[in-house]
């Protein structure tokens, strides 16, 4: 079996991590790392022992397959010319700062017959994993994404920095058309919002009640799920579910007449477990677990939350 040659291009914080994993990963040569930085992509080079370039493009003809990994500005342009030059494709979320740049790639990608994957690092969390056999018809849905500040995807408002891990996984779950959107949202530290909120309606009558921050004094990922005779509780950092259900024992437990069970899940190496998913579609041809298609849902779903944000940014803050 030939090994899958990989680049990473773009080696900032995160770059940096997906160049080790491919690195230390069998059946995977990393044939090279690019950024426009030189000198830092010459010294993740020499730390994981392969050619560092400038110049993505020029790597582009030793390669089948790459991780892009640059600003999110960048996104549409570097995945459009490594699609062109018929490459698959992991490109970290959100895929692209437009609409019709995601449906660019997603028809280059499907024209070409190649992967496009989209890096919804939260979707291999074994506990989200899990909550495909646990999750049946959940009707309310609550969700709070906290993370300490950090000097890092400024660049973008903290709904597609954060939010968006949420709005993928709720979207999976709910599995209903999106029929209202009520948002809101206040740029603290940054020019674009640091710290929102939306409460999502569906279709088929679940409500989910999404917040997200990155000036918080504490980091916290959970989500909790509500569905007829059952509570669902998810903390994504403990990697642990909390499932309480209607019981048939009118005990007198934590919650009289419900049974409570609680899940615990391996320290999984979530990115690792993303790179090799990636090599997997790459090497099998098969659809990856977030398509092009799924990225842009939830990218369509943020863009709404984000403006109407805005909107109200200008409408009412000096």
């Amino acid at each position: 079996m030939n090994d899958i040659r990989v680049a990473v291009i773009g080696v900032g914080y995160l770059g940096k991590f997906h160049a080790q994993k491919y690195a230390a990963m069998d059946g995977v040569q990393l044939i090279g790392v690019a950024d426009i930085d030189a000198a830092r992509a010459g010294e993740v080079a020499a730390e994981v022992n392969t050619r560092a370039y400038a110049d993505y493009r020029e790597l582009l003809d030793s390669v089948d397959a790459v991780s892009i990994v640059v600003p999110t500005e960048s996104h549409y342009t570097v995945g459009i010319e490594c699609l062109k030059h018929a490459k698959d494709v992991l490109i970290e979320k959100p895929m692209t700062s437009t609409l019709d740049q995601a449906d660019a790639l997603i028809d280059l990608a499907e024209s070409g017959g190649r992967i496009l994957q989209i890096g919804h690092l939260e979707r291999f969390n074994p506990a989200v994993l899990a909550l495909k056999d646990i999750v049946e018809h959940p009707m309310f849905i609550e969700s709070h994404r906290l993370s300490i500040f950090k000097d890092r995807c400024t660049d973008v408002s903290v709904v597609l920095d954060l939010m968006i891990h949420d709005i993928d996984i709720i979207m999976n779950v709910v599995k209903a058309d999106l029929v209202g959107i009520h948002a809101a949202g206040v740029p603290v530290i940054c020019k674009h919002a640091d710290i929102a909120n939306v409460r999502l309606q569906f279709a088929n009558g679940c409500v989910a009640n999404v917040t997200a921050s990155r000036i918080s004094t504490k980091n916290q990922r959970k989500i909790r799920l509500f569905q007829k005779d059952a509570y669902i509780s998810v903390d994504f950092v403990g990697r642990e579910i909390v499932i309480i259900r209607r019981s048939q024992n009118p005990g007198q437990g934590l919650v009289p007449g419900m049974d409570i069970r609680q899940m615990s899940f391996r320290d999984a190496d979530v990115l690792e477990d993303e790179l090799a998913a990636f090599i997997q579609a790459v090497r099998s041809r098969r659809p990856p677990l977030v398509t092009g298609r799924t990225g842009r849902q939830a990218l369509a779903v943020a863009t709404q939350i984000m403006d109407e944000i805005d909107a109200a940014i200008r409408r009412y803050l000096p």
